[in-house]
């Protein structure tokens, strides 16, 4: 059987941590915790599962903290997990099975990660399958200031083991601010970290933060060493900051620029909301139409879904068509994810 090095790094999860360690510290051979500056509990809390609980001077860079943590491990294997995750009786059976049966020559276990679309986190699937089990001897080294990934090309065992995410609440202010302070001191985000910024705007993001992250979308439309897909994600970012901003020239160039790209279902529900805010109802009804069923989303699948049948109802509402309304306010209800 292996042994197992649970890595974790905390910061103020009182409310979560006991949960989630209930779930899994028989499971584990060793228990470490990197605490990154707690003022709540949540040292206390570690104490009483492990003495190897260590502080971490928080520097802004979780693949810092996540290193630091791998680190202190000194069993076959590390197990990364995060406070607000939980594994109920099944899985929790699934892992001492995966523990006793792993061939050596495995140097990763991807898991499934569940329960994603009920916080509003970035992820357009309820359930996907994640880097979690790292076998120690190949010193894995996180990359990324944030939203971290490991950096290697190992032999990966895809389980069936499912892991419930149960956070508190989303991050997407500590992050979007993250990428703020990346782009403003004038960092170069690869395409994975652009991808995802642009999909935490759409997902999760409010007016300010599309309007503090305008400019560095419109330098990124400009950038020859971007992909057409970045560029594309990039205009509508830009095209949405500039519709509130009320600048109606910037808002049609870069919606433009995303429809001459084959379009998205993103620019047609801010083309939607666009036609709507200037009471052209008829247009507003095309475009969210066009958003619903003619066009994909390429950043949240939500502009493909709920969002635009939402915007069809309130239309409808406007024309004093009550049925209709009706109609597509129950759609947006019975709307739900496809399967990962």
């Amino acid at each position: 059987m292996i042994t197992v090095s649970l890595c974790m790094i905390v910061k103020n999860e009182e409310k979560v941590l006991k949960r989630c360690l209930d779930s899994i510290a028989d499971l584990m051979d060793e228990i470490v915790i990197v605490d990154t500056g707690s003022t709540d509990a949540t040292k206390q809390i570690a104490s009483a599962y492990t003495d190897k609980v260590y502080d971490f001077t928080w520097i802004g860079d979780f693949s810092a903290a996540r290193n630091f943590a791998f680190s202190k491990a000194g069993m076959d294997y590390i197990y990364s997990a995060d406070a607000d995750e939980v594994l109920d009786e099944k899985n929790r059976q699934a892992f001492l099975q995966l523990k006793e049966t792993l061939l050596p020559e495995i140097d990763m276990v991807q898991m499934y990660y569940t329960n994603q679309l009920a916080h509003g986190t970035i992820y357009n699937y309820d359930k996907e399958l994640r880097p979690k089990l790292f076998k120690r001897v190949r010193t894995f080294r996180w990359q990324g200031a944030i939203h971290e990934q490991v950096g290697l090309d190992p032999v990966i065992y895809d389980s069936d083991i499912e892991i419930i995410h149960m956070p508190e609440h989303n991050h997407k202010s500590r992050d979007l601010a993250a990428f703020v302070r990346m782009t403003e001191a004038g960092e170069r985000l690869d395409k994975r970290l652009h991808n995802i910024y642009a999909k935490e705007l759409f997902i999760s993001g409010e007016d300010q933060d599309f309007l503090a992250a305008r400019d560095f979308f419109r330098k990124s439309c400009k950038d020859a060493a971007r992909s057409v897909d970045e560029i594309k994600e990039a205009a509508c970012v830009a095209a949405k900051a500039a519709r509130i901003a009320g600048d109606v020239a910037d808002f049609f160039k870069y919606a433009l620029k995303v429809t001459a790209c084959e379009g998205c279902a993103e620019i047609c529900c801010e083309l939607g909301e666009y036609y709507l805010e200037k009471r052209d109802i008829d247009e507003a009804v095309l475009w969210f139409y066009n958003g619903a069923y003619e066009t994909e989303s390429i950043l949240d699948i939500h502009s493909s879904g709920d969002i635009p049948l939402k915007g069809l109802a309130k239309c409808y509402h406007v024309l004093g068509d009550e049925v209709q309304a009706a109609a597509y306010e129950q759609a947006a209800v019975a709307w739900h994810m496809p399967e990962a």
